[in-house]
């Protein structure tokens, strides 16, 4: 079968653009991140994010997709902790209440933090499974993961800059505590909608 990297690029692009740009637990959490920390604060997050996509791109790209191919169970233990964890942040974040927060649990991800949570976010790992499979660019199997990886950062981490951007541009509007309050329990309930196709996998299951 031959492969024409040129043509196929566009569809890479569009496919690591279309992935990153729109909501999801990562978007979500940085548009709430920007609100009650600023950008600045919000840059480990955002640089977490875009480190974790990566590397989990290259995990299933080589290897770790056969292994959940194999043994089914492990990926629906990974599903059970994304909704676990995915609550835990939702609560976190509807319960956050001050937009300058130095000390306590209230503050941003930090960049290791940001990392982590890709391997609970049933976002990232649609992302990334997808890809795999179905973005082929190259003949080589190895090939094409790298340059995916390459496309979910270059493309992507502008994406999500977006988001944070946008939540620090709110930041003024949303200086009323009712205002953010409000905010942050809509960020919350987001979250919480976001894992609908997650919940109903496991019901079925």
């Amino acid at each position: 079968m031959s492969f024409d990297f040129l043509g196929a690029l566009p569809a890479g692009i569009l496919f690591a653009l279309v992935t990153t740009i729109t909501p999801g637990p990562n978007n979500t959490m940085l548009l709430a991140s920007g609100v009650n920390f600023g950008f600045r604060r919000t840059v480990p997050h955002i640089l977490g994010i875009s480190a974790g996509v990566v590397l989990l791109m290259l995990s299933v790209g080589f290897g770790l997709g056969e292994a959940f191919r194999r043994v089914p169970g492990l990926y629906t233990a990974l599903e059970a902790a994304s909704v676990a964890y995915l609550l835990y942040l939702a609560w976190k974040i509807g319960t956050s209440g001050e937009l300058k927060v130095r000390s306590g649990d209230h503050r941003p991800m930090r960049f290791h933090e940001a990392i982590a949570f890709q391997w609970i976010n049933p976002k990232a790992w649609m992302m990334v499974l997808t890809a795999a499979t179905t973005i082929r660019m190259t003949a080589d199997f190895g090939t094409n993961t790298l340059l995916m990886a390459v496309l979910f950062y270059v493309v992507g981490l502008p994406c999500i800059c977006l988001w944070a951007a946008f939540g620090t541009g709110v930041r003024r509007f949303l200086s009323n505590p009712f205002r953010l309050r409000a905010f942050n329990v809509g960020m919350a309930l987001s979250l919480v909608v976001s894992m609908y196709p997650l919940a109903a996998h496991l019901a079925k299951g």
